[in-house]
Order: C-alpha cells, then structure tokens, then sequence
C-alpha cells in the first residue's frame, strides 16, 4: 500500500515538471541566427556590467561598407564630376608651379630633349568642401584622382610623356575643407626642341615645355603660372655634359585653333649654352696640329718627293676623316654650321699645301728640261771638267777678271746649281750666243719662281692661318 502511495507521488511529480517544460500554444519557433543575433544586440546594447567600469560597445567594421568614410565626407556620390567646378558659369582658374627635377639628355640629332619635373596644379571645388574642426586637409592618391574632376593637361609638341609608377602611381591629391585642391603628378617627358646649329659648336639653345589644356577653352579653364616665375623651381644639382644652363624663366600665351577656339598655354623656357672645351680637343686642336703638319713640306727639299708627297697626302685624308666623324654625329641640316666653316678652311690648306708641292715640282722639270736645250745650245765645254778649277783658272774660263755681282747668278741657289751657274757665265761671254741668252731670258725667271714658291708659302700659309683664326673666333666666339 505504501510502495503504491510513493508510485504515485512520482508520477504527479513528473507530470508537473512536463507541464512547465511544454511550450504554450500558439508561440513560433525562431531559427538559430535569429536568436543569436538578438542575443547578441542585447549584450551589444545593455552588455554585461562590471562593477566601477563603463558600458563597452563593439566597434563597427568599416572595411566591409561599400563606401569608405572618407568619400562619405567628400559626398563623391553626391555630385556630377564629369562637369567642371561651377559649370555655366566663369572660367575656373587653375594654378600651376613646376619643380624640375632633372634634364635628362639633349639631342642635337632627333631635335628634342627629355624632362623629369613635378607638376602641381591649385584649383578650388566646392564640392569637396568638407567640416573640419582643426581645418586639416586629407591626402589621397591616384585612386581618388579617377572620381574626382582633375584638369586635362597635356605636353603640347611631346613625343613620349609618362607619369611614373614606382612602386605606385606618383599622383598626390589633397584636399583642404575650404575646397581648394592640390594635384601633384611626377612626369617624365620628351619634347621638340628647334634648333638652330649655324654657330655650333659656339651655339646658345633655348627649349620650350609648353602645357596646355585639351579639351576646355578659356572660356572654361584660365591657366596661369601661381607664382610667376617664382612659381618654377629648379634642383641645383641639374647638370649636363655638354651645356650650360643659363637661365630658365616663364611665360603665358593664347594659342587658337581654328576647329576649337583658344586655350591658355604655359610656356617653360630654358636656356643652354654649349660647352667647347669637349670640341676644342676634339676638333679643333686637331685640324689645326694637321695643317700646321702640312707647312713642315715647304722646308723640305723640292727633290725629296718620297718625302712631301706622303706628307702631304696623310694630312688631306685625316682632315677627310675629322670632317667626316664631326658630320657623323650631327643632323643632316640645309646649312653651313660654324664647326663646318673651320674644317673646310682647314681642309683648304692643306689641300692648297700639296697643290703648292704641285707646282713646284712641274716648274722644276720644266726648268730642266730647258736646261738641256740650253746645254745643247751652247759651245763644248769639254774643257770644263772640273768646275773648281775653271773658277781658279782665269785663261779657261776667260771671266775670271768678271765680276761675278756684276754678272749675277739669276737667281740660281747655291745648294746644287754650281755647274750650271759656270755654264750660264761662259754662255753671256760668247758673242756668238748672246742672243740664245737673252731669249732664255724666259729660263731664268722660272728659275727664280721654282725657287722662291717654297719660301714664300712659309710665310704667306702660317700668316693666312693666323688671319682666318683671328677673325673666324671674334665672330663666333
């Protein structure tokens, strides 16, 4: 009876405890998220509190909002950047300062020369006005610059142009809460620059980097230097191996299209002048040394042809060689260049040298071939074996009381015309002969023009150098 009291009892007991544990009716089940994320705004809003310590909330996760706050604060979604700031109304001015880096090279060649510069541009959009408490500004890189409206520059006359990317873009862009923006860009550019080499190697070159918006025209953009020429600035470090920068300095155009209309155009001069040390010892010392060379035949022997010829002909090609390596190196201009006026002066001379030996040596066999007439013409001298003692011996000779300055030597050297002289003296004493003499006339005078070319080019080419180097380096120069 009792066991069947206590039976009971457990059964009641575990009826009630199913009862309590039985949902009611009409309640829904939740998933598992659902209940979580309730749970979890519960402990993110109330939490679990310490004693003594504040309330702690999670912090948002940022990186997974499709917008960053920074473009939030800039409301880009919020404005129309393919238009140009305060589109419809005046022309928005753009400032512009220029850092030159380095110049790289300077070709006389292709025309052109190669640029490393910062280019900066200052313009004010107040749709990127943004509240700032400290007035702070943001700086951003080029991924911005592709949602912003930034102006349309370009190299006007470049050939190559690129912005450097190592190891990201060099773009800077920041942006003050007032509006006003800076755009700073690293460029490397190659651009046209005309020439003009009619006083090379002695020449001053002046090169133009012209910028130029593409597609607004002043009506829209108005460029100006920010500074003026303050507002371009150069490393002191720039330096070239032929040139010699003098100066670089700003200026602002129009320039008009007739399909288009006008633009603003800044203009980048520079000013170089050529070093002419690097040509003195390259060209110059050398065409000279060379006709200087080409005199040393005018002391040489008129007979010594083995001797004057080479010399002579050596000099001619290695001026050949020097006008050629010169002109090698050079564009294939329409005009004569200062360099090119010495070297054919010089090539001149020493031309003129050989010609000179030329000369000489057709008027020497000239003069003897007339010297065999004139021996044939004459009495036989068989008598006049040795010339010495026919000077002795005044009976042979029959001058010897002849005064030899009365009767001259007609301009016959000393040095190998001994034997000819004698027969000369004997041939003015015969009556018979005079005649024959006096039309040989013509004879004696070449001898004295034979003679004489080589010593009257030893002072008449030196002196003509001297001249042309004179003036040649007081108009260049």
């Amino acid at each position: 009876m009792q066991a069947e009291t206590v039976l009971m009892l457990f059964c009641v007991w575990m009826a009630g405890s199913a009862a309590k544990m039985v949902q009611p009716r009409g309640h829904k089940l939740e998933p598992y998220k659902q209940t979580r994320s309730r749970r979890d705004t519960r402990m993110e809003g109330g939490g679990s509190q310490k004693s003594g310590s504040p309330i702690y909330k999670r912090s948002p996760d940022l990186t997974k909002n499709p917008m960053t706050k920074s473009e939030q604060l800039l409301r880009i979604d919020d404005h129309d950047f393919t238009m140009r700031p305060a589109f419809g109304g005046p022309p928005i001015p753009v400032g512009v300062d220029v850092q030159v880096e380095s110049i790289d090279t300077i070709s006389e060649v292709d025309m052109d020369f190669t640029m490393t510069l910062y280019l900066r541009h200052y313009w004010k959009d107040e749709r990127l006005s943004f509240p700032s408490t400290n007035n702070q500004s943001m700086t951003f890189d080029s991924r911005l610059v592709k949602k912003i409206w930034v102006p349309d520059m370009f190299f006007v006359h470049s050939k190559r142009s690129f912005i450097h990317d190592t190891t990201t873009d060099n773009v800077m862009l920041r942006v003050y809460p007032d509006g006003n923006v800076l755009y700073s860009l690293r460029v490397t550019v190659t651009a046209m620059c005309n020439m003009d080499l009619s006083r090379f190697p002695l020449d001053t070159q002046t090169c133009s980097l012209e910028i130029e918006s593409y597609a607004y025209t002043d009506d829209d953009l108005m460029l100006y230097w920010k500074k003026g020429n303050e507002s371009l600035n150069t490393d002191d470090r720039i330096s070239l191996s032929q040139f010699l920068i003098q100066k670089f300095h700003t200026t602002t155009k129009l320039a008009f299209y007739s399909s288009t209309g006008w633009y603003n155009r800044l203009y980048i001069h520079f000013t170089l002048r050529r070093h002419i040390f690097f040509f003195l010892l390259q060209t110059y010392f050398p065409a000279t040394l060379m006709v200087m060379l080409s005199w040393v035949s005018f002391w040489i022997d008129r007979r010594a042809v083995p001797a004057r010829v080479p010399l002579g002909i050596t000099t001619v090609l290695t001026m050949s060689t020097i006008i050629t390596g010169v002109n090698a190196s050079m564009p294939r201009v329409s005009y004569i260049k200062a360099v090119d006026i010495y070297l054919w002066v010089s090539f001149v001379f020493v031309f003129l040298s050989v010609i000179e030996y030329a000369a000489v040596n057709y008027l020497s066999t000239v003069q003897e071939r007339k010297e065999r007439k004139l021996r044939e013409r004459l009495p036989c001298t068989c008598g006049i074996g040795n010339p010495d003692e026919m000077m002795i011996d005044p009976q042979i000779t029959g001058y010897g009381s002849m005064d030899v300055n009365t009767t001259g030597n007609y301009g016959i050297p000393e040095n190998g015309g001994r034997q000819e002289r004698i027969l000369a003296q004997v041939a003015l004493n015969d009556p018979q002969i005079t005649g024959q003499v006096k039309a040989s006339r013509s004879y004696v005078n070449i001898w004295i023009d034979t003679h004489a070319i080589d010593k009257y080019s030893r002072v008449v080419f030196p002196g003509a150098y001297i001249l042309f180097n004179i003036i040649y380096w007081s108009i260049y120069s």
